[in-house]
């Protein structure tokens, strides 16, 4: 009788959990959400054009790029990696990675570049798209890593014997002619240059570039719909001209869409691309040529 008892006590145990946490909770978290103030992030805080189309959610970035990915020059460019909600996720690259690891010999598509190559190549790329220098510390002219491999007498002391600009391939000409009295080399496919010391070029470059940071480096996720205020109106100006209105109104545009620091100090001062983009068709549409 005893295990008789005590398995029907387990059929109502199992009986009320699932009615309690199977269907009251589901329930009440659902009528919860649907709560005033809460339903739109609930439902994915998805923003709707001025037609009444959704174009997105204002929780994740997205390209505003032609079908060739090429920046629509009309629209407010995101962070970069910003736009592929598959391929969430970090690159695993930190501040030691500063040297591109070179394509195997007959197989071009197998090198990777270093995070410092990224950075500098997206640089040049976001200011010859916004009529600014490209410029950063330690990247070349040419959008790669300025760092070196330098051979020393003694292993890692001792006199210069050699020097090799490792991010530049031959037959691309080094950033620097010489190092410390010792000709710069171009680095050539296939060959280690393990034993070198691994040497970074700071360069003439602003410490304050005018490309800011969170133009060229994606956020963890590679998702932050955000971009910093200081991006916002680095981009203004050909906005402005790309959609024949005063620069002052699309400044006014952004000032309207920059949110502070979150309880006034966590996080920093963002601008919502998506929210931004949106407004602008609303109010100022582009006319068709």
């Amino acid at each position: 009788m005893r295990t008789v008892r005590t398995y029907f006590a387990a059929l109502r145990v199992v009986a009320v959990l699932t009615l309690v946490v199977g269907l009251l909770y589901p329930l009440g978290m659902t009528a919860f959400a649907h709560a005033p103030g809460l339903h739109h992030p609930a439902e994915g805080s998805r923003i709707a054009d001025s037609k009444g189309n959704e174009v997105g959610s204002s929780l994740i970035g997205q390209s505003f790029t032609d079908a060739q990915g090429n920046a629509l020059k009309q629209y407010f460019q995101t962070r970069p990696d910003g736009e592929d909600p598959t391929a969430s996720g970090a690159s695993n690259q930190g501040p030691g990675s500063i040297v591109d690891t070179p394509p195997t010999p007959g197989q071009p598509d197998t090198g990777k570049p270093s995070l410092l190559t990224t950075v500098c190549t997206r640089s040049l790329k976001v200011g010859a798209l916004e009529g600014v220098s490209g410029a950063r510390p330690y990247c070349t002219p040419d959008g790669v890593g300025a760092v070196l491999g330098v051979y020393y007498t003694g292993g890692d002391t001792g006199t210069v014997t050699r020097v090799v600009s490792l991010n530049q391939a031959c037959p691309a000409t080094p950033f620097l002619a010489a190092y410390q009295g010792v000709k710069v080399e171009c680095a050539k496919p296939g060959e280690d240059y393990s034993a070198a010391v691994v040497t970074p070029i700071r360069g003439g470059a602003p410490a304050d570039p005018a490309v800011p940071a969170d133009a060229v480096t994606a956020s963890g996720s590679g998702l932050d719909p955000d971009i910093s205020p200081a991006y916002a109106r680095l981009q203004a100006p050909r906005v402005a001209n790309a959609r024949h209105l005063p620069l002052a109104t699309v400044l006014d545009l952004v000032k309207t869409h920059t949110t502070g620091r979150d309880l006034g100090f966590l996080g920093n001062p963002a601008v919502n691309v998506l929210e931004l983009n949106v407004d602008l068709d609303r109010h100022y549409p582009v006319k068709a040529s």
